[in-house]
């Protein structure tokens, strides 16, 4: 039998690896055990067909995203200091004394401790060379991931950046800004009664150490001055307390309800987190830690199976009739093509149990004279097949069928998306995106109906982030 085959467990091939499942680390069976709980909460079966490999897909993601936790900053910097002088004459700074060095846009990835959600960073690092050496770039970036690969808050990320490479390198300064952008899940019912929800919260925080101590320094007028190509100001850099006040969606007021009555009707999935977080190496005792599984269930509980069940009987029944009248079907000569673009929609990814989010296109031939399906039924239906645990081809083609369904036949789906799983994991494709087609009908046989249709997507990806 192929490797590939469900019956062969000993050995998956996953992002070119192979891995040997008779030898896997007590962390990583036991977050699988516990990932194994949180199926069953969401009522779903973790042995059926593209549940089965999940939770060891989840435990190696996780401790994969985690790693920093093993890595030291000196065994990175170590041996990667170089000579270099400064000025030979005249009055200046360049060179190994004074010359101010900045890495921008380096692109990163964390998980932020209070929902275990990743979320993505854009680091610009810089420090001032001392003592006639300097660093390796590439060390730049690669101790800034060491930190990124923990569980973080994005001050406390900047600071330990800063922090890592004053000591590591000596230099006279170093300053770090981060731009920080963390998904904000809303819950079924509350995106379908508000359609103008803000799927992020953006900050920006910065730390700067020795001639960047002072927030006010000409350093950072140079530092600054050199990011102003990247669009990052001075200006829009948060506080401290801004950033612990509006970081995380999870951690408002306005959940910690709903979070306590979780951990009543859960306490199986709550404990099954806290698990997580102690095969991770950290301890869920810690006060940044405590409400951390609570997060994470509460999050996780808008992709229960038999919840979302009930919801598409009501909005659907009796769609079809008010499309035909008198119960007659017009002609393909009296139709014409509607679309509905742009509709957002959030799901979570069977797999890995990461977000993914992006935006749907329908496009349907309608007889003239009807009116067209409304915006907010489409919506719904979009709605309805997002909140599970999905995979981008089943879903698009879910809500394709559903519209055909009601219209009777003639209907195309595009759905493009950004899936975190592709950016928190080994390949780490940071700006790929996913688009997927149905074509149904009409739009099967007729390459200009579906010509029409894509013509009509507009160019700019209005869910591309960073």
């Amino acid at each position: 039998m192929g490797s590939l085959d469900e019956g062969h467990l000993c050995v998956e091939i996953e992002n070119g690896m192979k891995l040997d499942v008779s030898e896997k680390e007590p962390e990583t069976i036991a977050i699988e055990d516990a990932v194994k709980v949180l199926l069953q909460g969401l009522g779903e079966d973790f042995n059926r067909d593209g549940l089965k490999k999940t939770p060891l897909r989840v435990a190696k993601a996780l401790r994969e995203g985690t790693r920093g936790y093993k890595q030291k900053v000196k065994d990175i910097v170590q041996g990667a200091l170089f000579p270099e002088v400064g000025l030979h004459d005249g009055v200046g700074h360049a060179g190994g004394v004074g010359g101010l060095v900045i890495v921008r846009d380096l692109d990163l990835f964390s998980y932020c401790e209070s929902c275990l959600l990743p979320f993505q960073l854009k680091c610009h690092v810089g420090y001032v060379p001392s003592g006639q050496r300097v660093v390796g770039l590439s060390k730049l970036s690669r101790v800034a991931d060491v930190f990124a690969k923990r569980l973080q808050d994005p001050q406390r990320l900047a600071d330990e950046i800063c922090s890592a490479l004053h000591h590591g390198i000596r230099p006279a300064g170093v300053a770090v800004i981060l731009e920080c952008l963390h998904i904000h899940f809303p819950n079924v019912e509350s995106v379908l009664l508000d359609s103008k929800h803000q799927g992020w919260v953006k900050v920006l925080v910065s730390s700067g150490s020795g001639v960047f101590g002072n927030e006010n320094a000409d350093a950072w007028s140079d530092f600054l001055g050199l990011l102003k190509f990247r669009g990052v100001t001075v200006d829009r850099t948060l506080t401290r307390d801004s950033v612990n006040q509006s970081w995380c969606p999870s951690s408002s007021s306005s959940m910690s309800k709903i979070s306590s009555e979780l951990v009543a009707a859960n306490p199986e999935m709550v404990a099954a987190v806290a698990s997580i977080l102690r095969s991770l190496g950290e301890d869920p005792l810690r006060k940044e830690l405590v409400e951390t599984p609570s997060h994470f269930v509460r999050w996780l509980m808008n992709f229960e199976n038999t919840k979302l069940e009930m919801k598409l009987n009501g909005f659907a029944c009796g769609i079809s009739d008010l499309l035909k009248p008198n119960g007659e079907i017009s002609s393909r000569n009296n139709e014409q093509m509607h679309s509905e673009l742009n509709l957002s929609f959030w799901s979570q990814c069977e797999h890995h149990l990461l977000p993914f989010y992006g935006v749907v296109h329908i496009g349907y031939f309608c007889p003239k004279g009807i009116n067209h399906l409304g915006k907010s039924l489409l919506r719904s239906i979009v709605h309805f097949y997002g909140f599970k645990l999905q995979v981008q081809e089943r879903l698009t083609r879910q809500i394709a069928e559903t519209v055909s369904s009601i219209l009777g036949g003639d209907v195309m789906v595009v759905v493009e998306a950004n899936h975190t799983c592709m950016i928190s994991r080994g390949i780490e494709k940071f700006g790929s995106n996913t688009a997927t087609i149905a074509v149904l009908g009409r739009f099967s046989t007729d390459p200009a109906a579906r010509a029409m249709f894509l013509q009509s997507i507009p160019d700019d990806t209005t869910y591309q982030i960073l």
